[in-house]
C-alpha cells in the first residue's frame, strides 16, 4: 500500500514513516505543501496523510487543490491544530477523517485500515483505480500504465511515463527543467547532464504526432498544450 505522508516535522515524519514501514505500508514523505502537489501530480497513493501546518502552501490549500483536480484519494488530516473550526474546516474541504496530534500509533493504523477499507467498499477497486488522462489525441490509462496517440499504444520507460502524467495533470503550467528534477530524482540541480532534456526529447519522438503537445519555453522549461501544437519550439 502506497502513502504520501506530508509532514514538515522531520521528527514526527520519521516516526511515522518507520512505523508505518513496519506494519508493511509504503511512505514516501513531503516536507513542505507544493512538494506534495507535485507528487500527487505524478504518483498514485492509496491514501494520504496530510498536516495542516506546512511551509508555503498550507494543509488546507493541498486538500482543496487535490479534489479541484477530481483526485480522491482519501485523506488523512494529522495535526496539532485540534478545535472544532480546524477540523470541520479540513472536512469541508474534503479531508475524510482528523486525528489531532498527539496521537496514539495504533489509533493511526486503525483509521488508515478503515479509510482504506471504505474506500474499496465503495468503489469495489483500489481507491486509484480508473484515473484516466487525456490532452488532445493523448489518452494516459494510470492504472494499466497503457498511453496511447491517437489510439496507437506508446511504449514509454517508467520516468518517460512520470514525466508524462506531471504535463497531463497540469496542461499549460510551465515546468522548469529544475521542477522536474525535483519532482521526478529527488534533486534540484543537476549540473553534468542534460538529463531532462534528454528524457522529454525522447517522450517526444516515442508520442509522434502527440509530441508537439510538449512545447519548449525559452529560458523557463516546458509545458503541455494541446493548442498549436505544430508551431512548437524545438530545444
Amino acid at each position: 500500500m502506497n502513502l504520501l505522508l506530508v509532514e514538515d516535522e522531520v521528527r514526527v515524519a520519521e516516526f511515522v514513516q518507520s512505523g508505518l514501514n513496519a506494519e508493511g505500508w509504503t511512505v514516501t514523505v513531503a516536507h513542505d505543501g507544493e512538494t506534495a502537489i507535485e507528487l500527487l501530480a505524478v504518483h498514485q497513493f492509496e491514501v494520504v496523510i496530510l498536516d495542516l501546518m506546512l511551509p508555503g502552501i498550507n494543509g488546507y490549500e493541498v486538500c482543496r487543490r487535490m479534489r479541484a483536480k477530481k483526485n480522491a484519494t482519501p485523506v488523512l488530516i494529522l495535526s496539532a491544530l485540534d478545535d472544532v473550526e480546524d477540523r470541520v474546516a479540513g472536512l469541508r474541504l474534503g479531508a475524510d477523517d482528523f486525528l489531532s496530534k498527539p496521537f496514539d500509533f495504533e489509533e493511526l493504523l486503525a483509521r488508515l485500515e478503515a479509510l482504506t477499507r471504505r474506500a474499496t467498499e465503495r468503489t469495489g477497486t483500489s481507491p486509484a483505480d480508473g484515473r484516466v488522462l487525456r490532452a488532445g489525441e493523448i489518452q494516459f490509462d494510470t492504472w494499466s500504465l497503457e498511453v496511447t496517440c491517437q489510439g496507437r499504444p506508446i511504449d514509454l520507460s517508467a520516468k518517460e511515463r512520470d514525466i508524462l502524467k506531471l504535463f497531463l495533470n497540469n496542461p499549460e503550467r510551465v515546468f522548469s527543467r529544475e521542477r522536474i528534477l525535483n519532482a521526478l530524482w529527488k534533486i534540484n540541480e543537476d549540473p553534468l547532464t542534460n538529463v531532462v532534456d534528454v528524457y522529454v526529447g525522447r517522450l517526444r519522438k516515442k508520442l509522434g504526432d502527440c509530441g508537439g503537445y510538449i512545447k519548449t519555453v525559452r529560458g523557463a522549461g516546458y509545458r503541455l498544450s494541446v493548442c498549436a501544437r505544430d508551431s512548437v519550439a524545438k530545444s
